[in-house]
């Protein structure tokens, strides 16, 4: 039997993270950082010219930290940044085991999640950034990939908060248009922030870092009654102290709930009204913000105010997109991408 001519590939092109799919198995995911050395004694000392995820956030005292996708989009005339998105993109290919290289004649079909309302404005620079690398790409809304990798293609709607973004998108059935799709800035980072500015104010004398913050908040947000104490330690004076940061956890995670609520309950009044009870009992919450704790059950109870609902959370969130968009690529006829490249 010939070997398979194409390698499929989906990728989840995230704020914090980026995960990729591999029809062949691989599955990988990264930190959404690339550094460059400041300067030569940091050439000396890291020994590469680049550094990718992981690797980059831990040496950010000896780079130029580029975190690319701000609020889930390629900053905007910026070519550093571009570039950085392109070394993202082929060093999570690598690592997948996907060689844009040497491919002895095989094609690399590749779709990429990006926010719900980046499509029009993002694509392009996407597609630049995929320029010489994949053969054919087609470019899609995270939630939709979601969607579509739970197989939650009907009567459904999707809520995707990753670092940057929180993404909506109602399933019919078919491809979801721009009416049925909503993106906030109101996600992970901008929870982090508010707990960034709380925690200064009610412990002003703590050296603290956005890091430092956002760190605390994976390991240790919620909403609603906290199952105990958050006590973290910092800084004071050059020495580690103990602070309870309990009560600015609670304010900034649910601070995030008011906006989520309003938007996921416009986009459901928009429903035939014959479906809304459907997609009222049938809310999936994915992304890493999707986890924090209480989350779901709080947005469930919001919706008791229009006659009640479901939300159900994706406990392994990471590589829900990728494994969606390998998906769609995997299912994709050669027809479907002419019309969905466009989509």
């Amino acid at each position: 039997m010939a070997a398979n001519p194409v390698i499929s590939v989906g990728i989840d092109l995230g704020t914090s993270r980026s995960s990729v799919s591999v029809s062949t198995g691989q599955r990988q995911v990264i930190d959404s950082y690339v550094g460059y050395p400041v300067d030569l004694v940091a050439r000396k000392v890291l020994k590469k010219e680049v550094l990718v995820g992981k690797d980059a956030l831990e040496n950010r005292s000896m780079v130029h930290l580029f975190r690319p996708l701000e609020e889930g989009l390629i900053k905007e005339g910026s070519e550093k940044d571009e570039a950085a998105v392109r070394e993202l993109l082929m060093h999570l290919l690598r690592l997948a085991g996907v060689d844009t290289q040497s491919r002895n004649g095989k094609r690399i079909r590749a779709v990429i999640g990006v926010p719900a309302e980046a499509l029009r404005v993002n694509k392009q620079q996407v597609r630049k950034a995929m320029n010489g690398v994949v053969d054919n790409l087609m470019i899609v809304s995270e939630p939709f990939a979601v969607a579509y990798g739970l197989e939650a293609l009907l009567h459904t709607l999707i809520l995707d908060i990753g670092a940057g973004t929180a993404d909506f998108c109602v399933m019919k059935g078919r491809l979801p248009t721009e009416e049925e799709q909503r993106t906030l800035t109101t996600a992970g980072d901008w929870v982090d922030e508010q707990l960034f500015r709380l925690i200064r104010e009610r412990h002003p004398e703590a050296a603290i870092s956005l890091h430092m913050v956002r760190d605390w908040k994976e390991q240790y947000s919620f909403v609603g009654e906290a199952k105990a104490p958050v006590i973290v330690k910092a800084p004071v004076a050059g020495r580690p102290t103990e602070l309870d940061i309990t009560e600015p956890m609670r304010q900034a995670c649910e601070a995030l709930v008011p906006p989520l609520v309003e938007t996921m309950i416009d986009l459901l009044s928009r429903v035939e009204p014959e479906f809304q009870e459907r997609v009222r009992q049938n809310v999936i919450l994915s992304g890493g913000t999707g986890l924090i704790n209480g989350l779901g059950q709080r947005l469930q109870k919001e919706l008791a105010d229009v006659g009640g609902g479901r939300v159900r959370v994706v406990k392994d969130p990471v590589f829900c997109g990728s494994d969606g968009g390998l998906a769609i690529a995997l299912d994709a006829g050669d027809t479907d991408w002419e019309k969905l490249a466009a989509f």
